[in-house]
């Protein structure tokens, strides 16, 4: 047990040391730190390697999907909870877990046969904007189905954690049922629902094919909705195998890897913070 516990624990400083070695070709190099995250530049061929174009998307696309499916799964968790018959919740279980379970590149697929022409013909015409789909918003929407299931089935089981007794004790008060759920219950469970959309923003940040293959792919900062934008996953996976033959442009790519790396790990200490006060409080 101490042996598999210590291999869970040195399996991230062993990712990030061995991401930090392969990137040091291109941070003992001229640019300085401050130039590859804030330089909009990207001209491998001159040695110019500026990531903010990458991180801008990455960050964009990752906030749009987040708020997308974050309502949708917090209310479905609380109908399937809360309201819905049993046999409904059964019926549900096999849905998510399919969904779950469906591969990226058939989200992908999918997105490019409906969002990408819903994106093009309908919406972007309403507002008086031509575009091909492959945009910022339609990334974001194939994302964010990808992340409902992971997120809901999460909320599922912390929802039916909550002691019946408490939720009981609310109603022989008097109160309506939505009263107990929006004042006791979410209450009760607010740093599992932080946890929960953390876990979402992680997966969502790391999401490689499915917004690789709707996201346009244009190396520049996304000023609409409507622009094409090209994440930090998508530039790893379009370039990297053929560009291992290139010490400067393999490095880059490894330190793209390694800002993927660090974001995540900081966004979940900030998530472990929130809760940990959270729970303090409550």
């Amino acid at each position: 047990m101490i042996i598999a516990l210590t291999l869970i624990i040195i399996t991230p400083i062993v990712v990030f040391f061995s991401l930090y070695a392969k990137s040091s070709l291109l941070l003992d190099g001229n640019a300085s730190l401050f130039e590859l995250l804030f330089s909009s530049s990207w001209q491998p061929s001159e040695g110019k390697f500026g990531f903010l174009p990458f991180i801008a998307s990455s960050v964009f696309i990752t906030i749009l999907s987040v708020i997308i499916a974050a309502p949708v799964c917090l209310l479905a968790a609380i109908y399937l909870t809360q309201y819905a018959h049993p046999w409904f919740v059964k019926l549900m279980y096999p849905v998510t877990d399919i969904l779950a379970g469906i591969p990226s590149v058939i989200y992908g697929v999918w997105g490019i046969l409906i969002v990408v022409p819903f994106i093009s013909d309908i919406v972007a015409p309403f507002f008086n904007v031509q575009t091909t789909g492959y945009t910022l918003i339609t990334g974001a929407i194939v994302l964010s189905i990808m992340i409902i299931p992971f997120i809901l089935n999460i909320l599922i089981e912390i929802f039916r954690n909550v002691p019946v007794e408490l939720t009981e004790a609310g109603l022989s008060l008097g109160a309506t049922r939505w009263q107990v759920i929006k004042h006791i219950v979410i209450r009760k469970i607010k740093p599992g629902i932080i946890s929960a959309f953390g876990l979402g923003v992680a997966r969502a940040f790391g999401e490689t094919i499915a917004v690789l293959m709707v996201a346009g792919n244009v190396i520049k900062i996304p000023d609409s909705l409507f622009s094409a934008s090209y994440p930090l996953p998508a530039l790893i996976a379009n370039n990297y195998g053929e560009m291992m033959s290139i010490p400067m442009y393999d490095s880059a790519l490894m330190f793209a890897a390694l800002l993927l790396f660090v974001t995540i790990l900081i966004f979940n200490l900030l998530s472990r913070m929130t809760i940990y006060r959270l729970e303090k409080q409550l």
